[in-house]
């Protein structure tokens, strides 16, 4: 059975998409979990994309331990090219992934070019590439929509130039797995191209990212790219937990299997969760949280004889526990970083610390804790974000007979500031209002979702929110059994996010600037 390569572009493709968008040290995390999921390839983004970018790809590529490939992606330019060396600099092994488009109306609208030029700039900038490295990939953008006797062609000139292993992108998630089986077929079949390493790279328009990807991948694909939980531009990439799955459940079919460690999809995927914020819809094969759900009467009785009958894979399989633990105030440390280790979690140790100390706040209010209960408690440290704004107490009054108000007293870098007390058309709205009186802050409120962490009267609420300035979003969470205090902790976190974002964001443009 031969083994077909993961390259995750979550941190890349993924990040592109709207609402999931992650801060340098998010992603250094988030990488560092692809990388103990066992990804070969991790895509740690487009440093020609902004200075920010560079950073971020500097920084997952100086922190990973090697055992990932770190790529960078460029278009065929010098300067984006010369970005990504550089950004890859720190990188134990590295690859430079360079594309161009190739379909007609790609060339006649977007890049402005015919054929001829195409050809030669490939031939030009895959040279350059070649150069930096010994590991360079190849895209031909939306290319299951170009003539495939011109595609071939490209191929070869950018096998001719240095290219180790040729991509065929579904950038607009056009083909169906006809199409691409086709594709795949007709490079393996070209004498220059037939030995050189495949990957398919499929967008989820029309729901066959992963049927395209499968299909590429039984016709001899030697590499998928994908995302967890299938993020991505639009309706997203093929989700590589469902890549995996398929292959490890089917693979007297595929004859192909991964590197990937499948009893941690469930933890990268609720990693990923926790950073951006965006919940995994409960129907999700694999991840979501009905995936291994029996509601039907025949279904429960078939699984309680024999859990095969309705399932293909167990939940095990892919590190889904559902344990209650029986930590309270009473636990020590050592108890509590067990746990987060059986969990399959690590932190450094001051925020260590700073989760313990909530987790003894929480065992005073709640009898019994859970593992999502301590996954909501990691959420509100997981972005190692600087907390300038810290809640200190508050008064919050509501009734169906009075104005709803709130009087809130905020901590900043640590010392009280003055009060901020405000109206509102509810309670929650009143904090917020309270809030942006006490900070001087002029925000929107663009988002609020709550859901209950677990079941129970003394479940912990667990609040996300989306705050605008300046037509921009930033998010933020909060979590506690008093779903006012969880709200106010949200919209705090947020603020505490937008603040670093700007912090951030200016330094990178004193740094543009000076070059």
């Amino acid at each position: 059975m031969r083994t077909v390569k993961i390259f995750d572009s979550t941190l890349r493709d993924g990040e592109q998409s709207p609402g999931f968008s992650m801060s340098a040290k998010e992603k250094i995390k988030m990488a560092r979990a692809l990388e103990l999921l066992g990804a070969d390839v991790i895509e740690a983004g487009f440093p020609a994309a902004s200075p920010g970018d560079f950073d971020s790809v500097a920084g997952i590529a100086s922190s990973l331990s090697g055992s990932s490939t770190v790529a960078a992606l460029a278009r065929l330019n010098t300067n984006d090219i010369d970005l990504a060396r550089d950004a890859l600099k720190g990188a134990k092994k590295s690859r430079i992934h360079v594309f161009i488009a190739t379909s007609d109306i790609h060339l006649e609208y977007k890049l402005h070019i015919n054929r001829e030029e195409l050809i030669e700039r490939v031939k030009t900038f895959v040279a350059y590439a070649a150069g930096f490295t010994d590991d360079l990939e190849f895209s031909a953008e939306d290319a299951t929509r170009s003539d495939l006797e011109f595609l071939i062609e490209v191929y070869r000139t950018a096998v001719k130039a240095g290219a180790t292993i040729i991509n065929v992108p579904d950038t607009v998630g056009y083909a169906s797995p006809e199409d691409m089986a086709r594709i795949i077929k007709r490079i393996r079949s070209d004498e220059m191209l037939k030995e050189i390493p495949i990957s398919v790279h499929c967008h989820n328009d029309l729901g066959m990212a992963v049927a395209n990807s499968l299909e590429a991948v039984r016709l001899g694909a030697d590499q998928v790219e994908c995302t967890v939980n299938g993020i991505g531009e639009r309706a997203g990439n093929a989700a590589l937990e469902e890549v995996v799955m398929n292959l490890k459940v089917r693979g007297d079919y595929y004859d192909a299997d991964t590197n990937i460690n499948t009893k941690r999809i469930i933890t990268t995927s609720k990693l990923l969760s926790m950073i951006t914020g965006v919940r995994v819809q409960p129907n999700k094969a694999i991840t979501g949280a009905n995936a291994f759900a029996h509601e039907a009467g025949i279904h429960q009785h078939g699984v309680m004889e024999n859990r095969a009958t309705y399932e293909v894979m167990t939940p095990e399989s892919v590190g889904l526990t559902e344990n209650v633990i029986v930590l309270g105030k009473h636990s020590g440390r050592h108890a509590f970083e067990e746990k987060l280790q059986e969990m399959g979690l690590s932190l450094p140790k001051e925020r260590l610390d700073t989760i313990f100390a909530d987790f003894k706040l929480l065992a005073d209010k709640k009898k019994v804790i859970t593992d999502k209960d301590i996954e909501a408690l990691l959420k509100n440290s997981i972005s190692e974000i600087p907390r300038i704004y810290r809640l200190d107490r508050y008064i919050i009054s509501s009734s169906n007979m009075l104005s709803n108000t709130c009087c809130i007293r905020l901590k900043k870098n640590g010392e009280p500031i003055p009060e901020g007390t405000a109206m509102g058309g509810g309670p929650i709205d009143a904090a917020f209002n309270a809030i942006n009186l006490a900070t001087g802050l002029d925000l929107t409120l663009a988002e609020y979702k709550i859901e209950a962490v677990t079941g129970g009267a003394d479940a912990q609420g667990a609040v996300s929110v989306r705050i605008r300035k300046d037509d921009k979003a930033y998010k933020g969470y909060g979590v506690d059994p008093n779903i006012f205090e969880a709200s106010i902790k949200a919209y705090l976190s947020a603020i505490n996010n937008m603040l670093y974002q700007l912090e951030q964001s200016g330094s990178a443009q004193g740094r543009s600037g000076g070059q």
